[in-house]
């Protein structure tokens, strides 16, 4: 399948983090990386503003949703009414550590019960035209991943998944913070790469820690696939920028600063629509990282976009312009 190969190299799905913006700048250096959106809650689907919560740019395809939530029914509605906006795969989030997920009852606590979660799996597909997949945990607070993350991949193989994004980390749901949840616990890739040979039927892709395509390409000798998360967020050109050789494609841009530039009249649309220059710049901070002229963008952008418009933009792109000069 398509989106299969597509999730070679994937985005990982980031609270506050991939908005349609975000995703429009990550689909400008990727044309072949699968992207998520944020997570999104079936009770938000179903109660709340559908247009703001699942509207997108046909131009992020292919671009998964990930949901929320513990019950099977409000899932299935939630996937039910998510299927008219055109998602490539919809994806259930079992793997997010945050307060607000874990009062809810959803998120990486169902990693305690895997049967609830392949009730909820089973009633999601009942109704979806597109793939459901699962993002995980390897275990959390006093379970022993070795013994669990079998079972739990085995269960979601019985309902009828095909294809699990796993976060090689523990999540501990008390005594962690959500940020200390992405830190703290010690990755075990050999356990994932383990449950590659142990289910090789299955798409698997490896989740947490993966800062380089470096890194990804070695994890992609023994996996189906790379989740990368942070460093896409905060170093998008060093992980999207060549990301598309991954399929032996020639990336659309040669430079972080072809970016930039190609990313102005996109941004001067959406001043034009009335949306602020923040909502675009604070995802393109790293756009430069670790290159000419990074301080300066970053700086510029930082101080001077909650406030102002393009010239603002364009005295963060002269930064960089001339140093490339």
């Amino acid at each position: 399948m398509q989106i299969n190969q597509n999730s070679t190299l994937s985005v990982a799905p980031m609270m506050d983090w991939t908005d349609r913006l975000c995703r429009d700048l990550h689909r400008m250096m990727s044309r072949h990386a699968l992207l998520y959106t944020e997570m999104v809650t079936a009770p938000a689907i179903i109660h709340g503003n559908r247009t703001r919560l699942l509207d997108y740019d046909a131009a992020e395809h292919p671009v998964a949703l990930q949901l929320g939530g513990s019950d099977p029914d409000e899932l299935r509605e939630a996937t039910r009414i998510a299927s008219d906006w055109g998602y490539d795969e919809i994806n259930l989030n079992v793997g997010c550590p945050s307060d607000r997920v874990q009062s809810g009852c959803f998120g990486a606590v169902l990693m305690k019960t895997p049967d609830l979660v392949a009730d909820c799996v089973a009633a999601m597909m009942a109704v979806s035209p597109v793939e459901v997949t699962v993002k995980c945990r390897i275990g959390v607070d006093d379970q022993d991943p070795a013994q669990i993350l079998p079972g739990f991949i085995a269960r979601m193989r019985e309902a009828g998944v095909r294809r699990i994004a796993i976060h090689a980390r523990k999540a501990w749901l008390q005594g962690l913070s959500p940020r200390e949840n992405r830190e703290v616990p010690p990755l075990d890739y050999p356990l994932v790469h383990t449950m590659k040979r142990e289910f090789p039927d299955l798409h698997l892709s490896v989740n947490g820690g993966i800062a380089s395509l470096n890194e990804a390409r070695a994890h992609l000798q023994v996996m189906d696939g790379v989740m990368i998360g942070r460093a896409a967020y905060h170093q998008p050109w060093g992980i999207l920028g060549g990301a598309d050789l991954l399929w032996d494609a020639e990336p659309p841009f040669s430079s972080p600063r072809d970016v930039a530039v190609a990313m102005r009249p996109r941004i001067e649309a959406h001043l034009r629509a009335g949306g602020r220059l923040h909502q675009y710049s604070r995802h393109m901070l790293g756009l430069f990282h670790g290159q000419p002229g990074a301080r300066g963008w970053k700086r510029i952008l930082s101080e001077g976009a909650s406030k102002g418009g393009i010239e603002v933009y364009d005295a963060a792109l002269a930064q960089v312009t001339r140093i490339a000069a």
